[in-house]
């Protein structure tokens, strides 16, 4: 089959032939309907060297899937042969506290699981390829009815790392609240969508392209602010000098990073979504009084059930270009050069 892989720290990615998976006992092989590329890829290819991770090429990119189960190996059970599903994308150890919760980024015995702190496409082969191995069925997430594999694929990471983010929000987001998002790609404009789907708080989008203010806009930000030298005071203008009870900075540089500090409410939450490289210098009176700082890396299973429910009912529609297999190089050079509006999705398998 083809295959994506990337083969050495700090190159571009090959597309190449590699053999058919095979299940194991316990294991499922996916044909891949969608494949999302994420700027973190861009990371991988270009910033990370040895030590970086635990792990190291080569491997297959992709760790935003879906598609329909092709192969089931001995002993696997609650997923079936043609079934659409999505593959929830952190692989752990299966067994700590923390997997046990469905909260397998977090594992608590990573040197157990199959890539420490990684998974699909992030240490181990991915779903840019015709055909992907899921070491364990506990990885699959059945599709909703009238939710498709390309459409789905972007959620289990585009979708579920800022739901996550917003969940953990909730009780600071009632109505009369604010929330800032920092940076309309990927992960920004489906922020904007679940902060509207499952909150009543106003919304501010923030990003220095017009093109991404607009798109926020179409996707219900309430206001949109052009990331410039008068950001932070047209934020505090739009807040009632109050400032942002939350602000998710889905880009993580050190501009972004220092707006958000500048915006954020006393008692809010200053959420690092993006992994710009950024540093935020934390001191007494360097950020407002009693803001939570923190960072996420993606969200729980039952989370990924939550946000393919939304998107199944059309509360959740990332923007999606879609790419070949033959293309997913091209997608790749496009996402660095800015040119994506929302996420591409490469689908080797089509329907």
């Amino acid at each position: 089959m083809r295959a994506l892989r990337l083969m050495a720290w700090k190159s571009e990615p090959e597309l190449v032939e590699v053999p058919d998976p095979a299940p194991g006992p316990g294991q499922v092989v996916v044909r891949v309907g969608g494949a999302g590329a994420c700027h973190s890829d861009l990371h991988l290819m270009h910033d990370f060297e040895a030590g970086t991770v635990p792990w190291s090429p080569p491997f297959t990119l992709g760790h935003e899937n879906a598609g329909w189960v092709q192969a089931v190996g001995d002993g696997v059970t609650g997923v079936r042969v043609g079934q659409p599903v999505a593959v929830y994308g952190p692989w752990g150890c299966g067994t700590c506290a923390r997997c046990r919760m469905g909260m397998e980024t977090l594992c608590e015995n990573a040197l157990q699981s199959p890539a420490p702190g990684g998974g699909g496409g992030l240490g181990v082969d991915g779903g840019m390829a015709d055909l992907m191995l899921v070491p364990d069925a506990r990885h699959l997430v059945p599709l909703p009815e009238g939710l498709e594999p390309a459409t789905a694929a972007p959620l289990t990471d585009a979708g579920l790392t800022p739901y996550h983010a917003v969940r953990r929000s909730w009780p600071k987001l009632p109505p009369g609240s604010f929330a800032v998002v920092i940076g309309v790609g990927g992960l920004g404009h489906v922020a904007v969508q679940i902060l509207k789907a499952t909150t009543a708080t106003t919304v501010i989008a923030v990003d220095r392209r017009p093109e991404a203010l607009e798109l926020a806009r179409r996707h219900g930000a309430d206001h949109a602010v052009a990331s410039d030298a008068d950001a932070a005071r047209t934020i505090r203008e739009l807040t009632r000098g109050l400032g942002a009870d939350v602000v998710l900075d889905c880009v993580g540089v050190d501009a972004t990073l220092a707006l958000g500090a500048q915006v954020a409410r006393p008692l809010g939450d200053l959420t690092i979504v993006g992994i710009g490289g950024g540093s935020l210098p934390v001191s007494f009176f360097g950020v407002p009084y009693e803001v939570s700082i923190q960072t996420i890396y993606w969200g729980s299973r039952s989370e990924l059930v939550e946000v393919l429910d939304l998107g199944a009912r059309g509360l959740l529609r990332p923007q999606v270009t879609r790419y070949s297999l033959d293309e997913a190089a091209e997608a790749y050079r496009k996402l660095a050069a800015g040119e994506v509006a929302g996420r591409a999705v490469v689908t080797p398998n089509a329907s």
